[in-house]
């Protein structure tokens, strides 16, 4: 993360004497990217967070086989038609994956269990409902809108409130903010379409009592759980620069130019292999012959996933598109807005319509995205053929 925090009690000094009240010492454990080389934070346990007393493999519940997307074809996925078995963490459901990252979708309303992805970064975006986020670093209260960004090894579950509807991006390595939106130091700069006072992390400690508790762990030799001695639920203080958090989607600030900008400007995170943008409402462009609707465009080395969360899908009027569902366009299609959408949004703005409602998340990858036996299964087969309508 690009500003320092400190929750709950910590020494002066770091790896000094630290101890409970009963004399004894609290057990440190440093939380580290990249072999001590980038962002960690330093947390106080009560019990030693060594400690386990059991581990037993476990076989995946959920279908886990991808397959290329072949023929070649823009695709639709109706994930309104989707239904999980389990809670947000045994419940996904793998839509498309690559070396890089897998892009599942969930629904629930049952607390999981303990977990922790050991393989990298996940990006969680919360479409519909509450959930309370917990972890070793404490609790975050999340809705509609929230992207909860979890890194890489923290012990964490999902406590909803009532039916939860997420989609939850899975990192190969570390999602973080974009590069040019950071100073140096890791300071947000005065162009950037969010800052530090939009993020909400953990804000004091969160203990839970209990012996041989089990956890279930994500890591690139498949899934295993461990059962610890003590509840790992048992930090007393941290400090550092890593940590979870959350973003809501309603605080990006869209960057608008007179004629149609490209995805880019709706970055709001990065990682191995992808970038996360948010389209969000925001005023239509502003030329008086602008044309303020995506152009047809061939991204020759990415694939789009696109997201629609919320507004209105007027430009994709024809192609069954709408709130939920996910479409795909891969390297090798040239995609846009659909028969009739430009003439359509011009005859809007000659009406006095100025801004644009819709919402969506987006995920580019860099390789091509395969395709998940669910994705299939909601598959809306006559989308590739819409444009020649």
């Amino acid at each position: 993360m690009p500003y320092y925090r400190v929750v709950g009690e910590v020494p002066r000094k770091r790896h000094v004497q630290f101890r409970r009240p009963d004399g004894g010492l609290y057990a440190e454990e440093l939380m580290g990217e990249e072999g001590f080389s980038s962002d960690s934070s330093l947390l106080y346990h009560r019990h030693l967070p060594t400690a386990i007393v059991k581990a037993e493999a476990v076989t995946p519940a959920a279908a886990t086989r991808l397959e290329p997307n072949v023929p070649l074809s823009p695709r639709h996925f109706r994930t309104q038609e989707l239904s999980s078995a389990g809670d947000l963490v045994s419940g996904r459901m793998l839509l498309a994956g690559n070396a890089d990252v897998r892009l599942s979708y969930a629904t629930s309303d049952r607390p999981s269990e303990l977990y922790r992805n050991s393989m990298g970064d996940e990006c969680v975006y919360v479409q519909r409902g509450r959930v309370r986020f917990e972890s070793t670093y404490g609790v975050i209260e999340a809705g509609e809108g929230d992207y909860v960004v979890i890194p890489t090894g923290t012990i964490h579950r999902w406590v909803p409130d009532g039916p939860v509807n997420v989609l939850a991006i899975e990192a190969s390595g570390h999602i973080r903010p974009p590069k040019r939106y950071l100073s140096q130091y890791g300071q947000f700069l005065e162009h950037a379409p969010y800052c530090e006072r939009d993020l909400r992390a953990p804000a004091e400690p969160f203990t839970v009592e209990g012996e041989e508790v089990p956890v279930l762990v994500r890591t690139r030799g498949g899934l295993t759980r461990l059962v610890y001695r003590n509840h790992p639920f048992d930090v007393v203080g941290w400090d550092g620069y890593l940590y979870p958090y959350a973003f809501n989607i309603d605080d990006f600030e869209p960057i608008v130019k007179k004629t149609h900008a490209p995805p880019p400007v709706h970055q709001t995170f990065e990682g191995p292999g992808f970038v996360v943008c948010s389209f969000c409402p925001r005023p239509l462009d502003y030329h008086p012959e602008a044309i303020p609707i995506p152009y047809n465009h061939h991204n020759v080395d990415s694939d789009e996933f696109m997201f629609y969360v919320g507004g209105d899908y007027s430009a994709r009027k024809g192609s069954g598109i709408d709130v939920g569902s996910i479409s795909l366009h891969p390297a090798g299609f040239t995609h846009g807005p659909q028969p009739g959408a430009v003439e359509a949004v011009i005859d809007a703005v000659g009406r006095g319509v100025t801004t644009t409602s819709e919402m969506a998340v987006m995920v580019d990858t860099f390789r091509p995205l395969d395709l998940g036996r669910d994705a299939l299964s909601c598959e809306d087969p006559g989308y590739a053929w819409t444009w020649a309508r």
